[in-house]
């Protein structure tokens, strides 16, 4: 064979070679340009099913303490309790939904029986809670009346189904977006989670200017645009539900699993009549297999990290009841004080924005701060001094409320149309509370990212979602501790300090009693935050077994994005923050 050939035959194989190399990179890029455009889809979809949940959501919240008050003769005290309920439920429904999902109903039947629950929650909403007093059905005109009592009934079985409702989509359809964080470092990590609240209260500003626009616009807007949002909803899940875009979680160890081994520990040691902690162990040892308990050791040693993060949990209570004082106390402050501007009556919805004007400003310059100017300072200590910052902001913000309630007391009395009734409210306008709701804003933008950073980095990657249902679970528990205390506070004081009529009571002492219990709460969360400094604890540990599986959901979780086979992007940009 001659050299000629040669040459021949290598130019052949190198053509060869070239021709499936280009087939390869057009395969490559035609996949990746597909996954793209899938990403895209899945953003816009999801961000329209939060959107109109969303808008439901806080459309209930904004009108339950006027409704409740003006129409249904609640005193202020009820209202606000069955209005910190309803949130607490919200929140908590997730939980339950996710877990009803897994174990009982499947997700796909799930979604289909919360999508119907939602929209008859809005249904019996519009016609019943909120009804028109006339209705003009083609010539005939229609007078509507329900009696009180069977309108109450129905008020309840609307939110409750509201609740049902929006747990399920909450659960399924928009769960929080840290499923592909496994690859990124903690830097990205708090980036993500600074530009998840981000958009997410960006999504609520355009929410609540827009219940803003229909508190204006009266109650015949209201009735027609909440079934037409939850229905909007519906067709927008169906549609990804069809095109298989809905996001499919791995099961790994359950919230219902962990206090399953808290409960199995507990029983263990009874029986066997032994003192917790002996010689030195963890009583949660008890629950292991091969001490006699019924459960593996990675579920253990996974509910001894969560255990370590009760603290952190428990401690942001008093916080979230500071939080929801914007849809209870700060509310009836608002509603009592002079709305009207230059002959414009200002919607009491436009007073949430004020609250998420701070997060969507300072958010851009703390990151530009952690990330340009002093990158090495992203760690624990950072993120504990950044909640205790936001904690003592809250209880500012409360105290601050105290006195701004002490000077709206000072003005005279106005009379002012509500819902259309005549109220009788201090003439104080209603711009000397802004204060207060920016002060919880920038509490808001301090301890979101930095607790949901540390209940994620804090932990294994197996029982991270655990985690975050925990933090979901703390959050709601703090709507019902902010209900119970107003409950308490009432009954103790007998009414005085939360009373029916602000300017015959004295709700100032409710605040400052509330931000003297958060300075109490920010020092018992400052004694125990050293722990929580290393977010490396459970791989400093080493946890037997753990390391492995870390690994193996490391290089798979590089392969997946909503049943993808390959990931391309290797950053976290803003459009894959807000999925």
């Amino acid at each position: 064979m001659s050299v000629i050939d040669f040459k021949i035959s290598d130019e052949g194989v190198l053509l060869n070679q070239s021709t499936k190399k280009e087939k390869t990179i057009r395969h490559v890029g035609y996949f990746s340009s597909s996954c793209s455009a899938k990403k895209i889809q899945i953003g816009l979809c999801l961000l329209l099913v939060e959107l109109c949940e969303r808008f439901t959501f806080f459309e209930v919240v904004c009108n339950m303490i006027p409704f409740c008050t003006v129409k249904l003769g609640y005193r202020n005290y009820q209202a606000a309790i069955l209005n910190l309920c309803f949130i607490g439920t919200s929140i908590l429904s997730p939980v339950f939904a996710g877990w009803l999902a897994d174990v009982c109903l499947g997700r796909n039947k799930l979604l289909y029986i919360c999508l119907f629950l939602h929209f008859l929650g809005t249904a019996l909403l519009s016609v019943v809670a909120f009804p028109l007093e006339d209705v003009y059905v083609g010539t005939y005109h229609v007078v509507t009346h329900v009696a009180q009592e069977e309108q109450n009934r129905l008020f309840y079985a609307a939110l409750l189904t509201i609740c049902l409702g929006t747990g399920g989509i909450r659960a399924i359809v928009c769960p929080l977006g840290a499923y592909s964080l496994q690859e990124y470092g903690s830097k990205k990590q708090m980036s993500f989670f600074n530009w998840f609240y981000w958009l997410t209260n960006l999504n609520a500003t355009i929410v609540f200017l827009g219940i803003s626009y229909i508190q204006h616009s009266g109650a015949q807007a209201l009735v027609l645009i909440i079934p037409f949002m939850s229905t909007l909803m519906a067709l927008i899940t169906l549609h990804m539900m069809y095109w298989k875009l809905i996001y499919q979680p791995e099961k790994c160890c359950s919230l219902l699993t962990t206090f399953e081994v808290f409960v199995n520990a507990l029983k263990t040691c009874c029986l066997r009549y032994c003192h917790l902690g002996r010689d030195g162990t963890s009583w949660l040892d008890h629950a292991k297999e091969n001490t006699g308990g019924g459960y593996s050791e990675l579920h253990v040693e996974g509910a001894k990290v969560l255990l370590l993060l009760f603290p952190l949990f428990t401690f942001q209570l008093l916080y979230r009841t500071c939080i929801m004082q914007i849809p209870s106390g700060y509310y009836l402050q608002t509603m009592n004080s002079n709305l009207h501007l230059d002959g414009f009556l200002l919607p009491v919805a436009a007073m949430n924005v004020i609250s998420i004007l701070p997060l969507l400003i300072l958010v851009p310059f703390m990151e530009y701060f952690s990330t340009c100017l002093l990158p090495s300072k992203r760690n624990g200590p950072f993120l504990l001094a950044c909640i205790i910052a936001g904690n003592l902001t809250a209880a500012l913000s409360v105290m601050v409320a105290g006195f701004f309630e002490i000077h709206r007391k000072h003005f005279p009395a106005v009379e002012q149309t509500l819902l259309g009734k005549v109220l009788t409210v201090s003439s104080m306008p209603y711009f000397h509370l802004v204060l207060q709701y920016i002060l919880l804003g920038v509490a808001e933008t301090l301890v979101n990212p930095a607790v949901s950073v540390i209940s994620y980095k804090f932990v294994p990657s197996s029982i991270r979602g655990t985690s975050m249902s925990f933090l979901t679970l703390f959050n709601g528990l703090g709507c019902f501790t902010g209900a119970l205390l107003v409950e308490l506070v009432y009954l103790i004081s007998e009414g005085n300090w939360f009373p029916n009529t602000l300017n015959k009571g004295n709700l100032e002492s409710f605040f400052f009693f509330l931000a003297s219990l958060t300075l109490l709460n920010v020092l018992g969360f400052w004694s125990v935050s050293q722990r929580y400094c290393n977010l490396n604890h459970f791989n400093a540990q080493k946890i037997g077994g753990s390391n492995l599986e870390e690994t193996f959901l490391l290089h798979e979780k590089s392969l997946k994005f909503y049943g993808s086979i390959q990931e391309f992007s290797s950053s976290i940009d803003l459009w894959e923050t807000a999925l």
